[in-house]
Order: structure tokens, then C-alpha cells, then sequence
């Protein structure tokens, strides 16, 4: 019984919330546009920058959060409490 008590937490643990990725502090903001509902063109627009430079920003991003799309990396943001 006690290894199934010890099991159960670390289960949780890798499964629910693992460390939040290191983010910076522009990648946190275009994140926080996507999450959002912003469009690419929209984040460029608002943090002053170039679209090519937002795309680059968001790869990196769904790089460090291990997801495919901008819905997931959405949701991951929500998640972490970002």
C-alpha cells in the first residue's frame, strides 16, 4: 500500500505540472498576445516589431513548451498561469 501511495504523487506530478519552461520576457509577450487571440500580424502591430520576427518568437515558444500549434501553446500559457 505504501508504493502505491508514493506512485499515485509522482504520477500527478510529471503528468500535471511539470517546471514552466524558461521563457523571455518577449517570448512571454508574444505568448500572452496569442493566448489572446491575437494574429501574428496583430503581435508585430502591438510590440512593434517585424511578423518574420513573431514567427520566429512563436517557434521558439512551441519549441520550449513541446506543442504543435498556436491553440495548444494557448492553452499551455493558460496552464501556466501565464
Amino acid at each position: 500500500m505504501h508504493a502505491a501511495t508514493q506512485a499515485q504523487p509522482a504520477e500527478r506530478t510529471s503528468g500535471e505540472a511539470m517546471a514552466a519552461p524558461r521563457l523571455t520576457p518577449t517570448q512571454l509577450q508574444v505568448l500572452r498576445c496569442v493566448h489572446s487571440g491575437l494574429l501574428n500580424k496583430q503581435i508585430a502591430y502591438e510590440l512593434g516589431m517585424a511578423e518574420a520576427t513573431v514567427k520566429v518568437h512563436m517557434t521558439a515558444v512551441m519549441r520550449k513548451l513541446n506543442v504543435r500549434n498556436r491553440t495548444q501553446a494557448a492553452i499551455a500559457a493558460g496552464q501556466f498561469g501565464w
